[in-house]
């Protein structure tokens, strides 16, 4: 068996913009002003396209990458015939005049640790997605970057002629390089980055004590939170699927998605993980994007731009795509589908504004009539086909997966209407709920013993587990069990994985597991009481992880490589949920 195939990337970020540095310190994906946004450099779908930022030593070396620990600053160590060095990245993030401090700005320094090892910088940003290079002014103290979709501009004591002609120097002495988009760089250089630095460590540290974490898989949990986090949009609250576009499912599978939207499905499981650790401020974040995204209830859509905007037009675009694997796209045609387990999602994500103590004047902030529009919305589909969690393209089918949000949303609703003792949302609940449950029991399959993708019956699928995890199936009982050692026995891959499904879908058959559909397999574990079984499935989770501990959407049944976009939301927040349910379930048990 070759090599496994996996990231060999870490990211930064501030929760403004992320950033991509490979092993070597090559900037290999990093899109401005935004998330959405057209790269800067985007040599990981393109490297002749796709520019580059990086340091590059001459002659034979050897790199080693790693995290300061407990925060998002990136060094990456080179060992040289003629010396070592460090390059440090970070991106600025910090308490400022009772703000957050998160410039459009990456902050980046080269520290010469031993000898004088002879470098090379290279700075070449494109635009609009590899169609334009900069003109490029030299100035004093900068250099200006012009032309492109976003002025951009690099600050540096480096030689700014060495650096345009990329002419290999030596380092004598520890250099600071700032690329800032929009306004300029106009601070001291060494003194600001120092300053900055040292503050961002002490925000991350700080920002990881306030978080509430088990006892056990610390270090993988925090990093995961740390991710996590670095994948909401601040200034509206938008948490995206991931930074990336177009990294395919596993080579050649054409399954390659542009991931850098705000799903509602996903973003009800982050919301999970964040109030499972303590982080309310994020959810509350998350929250206020909902609520300007309700305005439109009736035609809610599964996905939306960090913004709030509907329209994610979805276009292929002339790049190589990642080790040649086309086609590269941009938008996502998800957002035309009709997917309404996405009304359920949203109740269960609005679910804490009504019943937490810690929000006062719950019932100004959200009205009842939000609640109860979305379980209408719910009874209004409850009969429609739709193209489910998966968002098939081709067809449409009465899904598993919708109607256990169907239930779960009434379920949530029925608690909400017992809080504020609203007959008619109470009445409107225990309704929706019965159909919902009459719906589900149409997926149960007699023969098999266990419930299918959808009413059609044709094939299993992972969402199947969600019956356990979300309590619609008691765990005591028989049938519980032989529902989830059919899905075992159907979707475990020799290596540990789920499978989605096995099914013939828009592009063929699947080759590769996806992990947020091993986590459900995991917790379902859990769920079950097979606790030392569930511990050795998080651990093979983990050791699928990169070098830096972080996991993308899937992983090849092939080589247990990485495939897909990376790293995924979905993936660390299925790691935050597993494990602390694993953990609660330990801690209950200490006392029976």
């Amino acid at each position: 068996m070759h090599k496994a195939h996996r990231y060999n990337l870490g990211i930064i970020g501030n929760c403004n913009y992320l950033a991509y540095v490979d092993s070597n310190s090559a900037l290999t994906w990093m899109c401005w002003p935004q998330f959405d946004s057209s790269f800067i450099f985007g040599s990981l779908l393109d490297i002749n396209k796709g520019g580059n930022f990086q340091v590059l030593p001459q002659g034979n070396f050897k790199s080693r990458q790693r995290y300061i620990e407990n925060t998002a600053v990136l060094v990456t160590a080179f060992y040289c015939d003629d010396g070592e060095f460090e390059v440090i990245d970070f991106a600025p993030r910090f308490s400022h005049y009772e703000r957050f401090h998160k410039p459009l700005q990456f902050f980046r320094k080269i520290r010469r640790v031993k000898g004088q090892p002879r470098i090379q910088l290279i700075c070449e940003p494109r635009g609009f997605y590899g169609e334009s290079s900069p003109d490029v002014f030299i100035g004093s103290n900068h250099i200006s970057y012009k032309g492109l979709h976003f002025p951009i501009r690099l600050t540096t004591n480096a030689s700014k002629n060495y650096l345009n002609e990329k002419r290999p120097f030596l380092l004598t002495e520890d250099l600071y390089l700032v690329l800032s988009g929009g306004d300029p760089f106009e601070a001291p250089l060494k003194e600001t980055f120092e300053e900055f630095y040292q503050k961002t460590i002490v925000y991350w540290r700080q920002w990881v004590k306030d978080t509430s974490i088990p006892s056990s898989f610390q270090k993988e949990i925090i990093r995961s939170a740390i991710t996590l986090k670095l994948h909401q949009f601040e200034d509206t609250g938008a948490i995206i699927a991931s930074g990336t576009t177009s990294l395919p499912e596993y080579l050649g599978s054409g399954r390659n998605w542009d991931y850098r939207y705000c799903w509602l499905r996903d973003s009800y499981f982050s919301l999970a993980a964040l109030n499972s650790l303590g982080h309310f401020e994020e959810a509350e974040r998350y929250l206020h994007y909902i609520q300007n995204i309700l305005n439109d209830i009736k035609n809610l859509q599964p996905v939306y731009r960090i913004n709030g905007e509907s329209d994610i037009s979805e276009t292929e675009i002339p790049l190589n795509g990642y080790l040649g694997n086309g086609p590269v796209r941009i938008g996502n045609a998800a957002h035309h589908q009709k997917q309404y387990d996405s009304f359920g999602q949203v109740i269960l994500s609005v679910f804490p504004l009504y019943m937490d103590e810690r929000i006062i004047h719950r019932e100004q902030m959200m009205s009842l009539t939000i609640i109860k529009s979305l379980l209408n919305e719910i009874e209004i589909h409850m009969d429609m086909p739709d193209a489910g969690s998966w968002e098939f393209r081709g067809k449409k089918q009465k899904h598993l997966e919708t109607y256990i949000f169907h239930w779960a949303g009434a379920k949530a609703s029925r608690k909400i209407a017992e809080r504020y003792a609203d007959e008619e949302l109470m009445a409107l609940s225990l309704r929706v709920a019965k159909a919902a449950e009459e719906n589900i029991e149409k997926c149960y399959h007699q023969g098999y013993e266990c419930y299918m993708s959808d009413q059609t019956l044709d094939y299993f699928d992972a969402s199947a587990f969600l019956l356990i995890t979300m309590n619609y199936l008691n765990p005591a009982d028989e049938r519980t069990h032989k529902h989830f050692q059919r899905l075992e026995k159907e979707l475990l891959s020799p290596e540990g994985m789920i499978y989605r499904y096995h099914a013939i879908d828009d592009f063929g058959d699947t080759h590769a597991t996806f992990l947020i559909c091993t986590y459900w397999y995991i917790e379902s574990m859990v769920c079950l009481g097979l606790l030392k079984e569930a511990e050795k499935g998080l651990g093979n989770i983990i050791s699928h992880a990169n070098h830096l501990g972080l996991l993308s959407e899937d992983i090849s049944s092939e080589d247990g490589g990485q495939w897909g976009n990376f790293p995924q939301t979905y993936s660390h927040v299925g790691l935050i949920n597993t494990v602390n349910r694993l953990s609660r379930k330990r801690d209950l048990m200490i006392f029976e």
